[in-house]
């Protein structure tokens, strides 16, 4: 089976900055898609095709993964009022000189629980590393003097 990446989106540089990323692209595999295909009903897989750009780069939070398991991070997104999460990890992908993140795999959370003993390590809310600009009730520019 040939297996090729290709560009899925751009995280944000702060997201780049505590994932310890060299670079903001990431990637996925033909065969991760094969396998979403496979393993994942219609629906959910219809759902996650389309929407786990918005997962990983707009995630909500960024747990680091337990050690055994495949991928380094997990990007946590509620969507529709379910969760999904999208693990990422660092790979040399064929023409690269350094790691690229590339997304391994990416599902709805169905227990409220499974993310209990994960270590969270970044939030869009609360302001714990980054303030997402959607969030402001000014429509106006921070740049426009007050």
């Amino acid at each position: 089976m040939l297996v090729s990446s290709v560009f899925l989106v751009n995280l944000t540089n702060a997201v780049k900055r505590v994932c310890g990323f060299q670079t903001t692209k990431v990637y996925i595999s033909t065969k991760v898609i094969k396998h979403l295909y496979d393993r994942k009903p219609a629906e959910e897989f219809d759902f996650i095709i389309r929407n786990m750009a918005i997962i990983t780069r707009f995630s909500d939070h960024i747990y680091r993964n337990k050690t055994g398991k495949r991928g380094e991070f997990c990007f946590v997104k509620e969507l529709r009022g379910y969760k999904y999460l999208s693990v990422v990890e660092s790979v040399c992908l064929q023409d690269s000189e350094y790691k690229q993140p590339v997304l391994v795999t990416c599902f709805r959370l169905r227990d409220e629980d499974y993310l209990k003993s994960y270590l969270k390590i970044w939030s869009w809310k609360g302001g714990d590393l980054h303030r997402n600009a959607f969030d402001t009730d000014s429509h106006r520019s921070n740049r426009t003097p007050q």
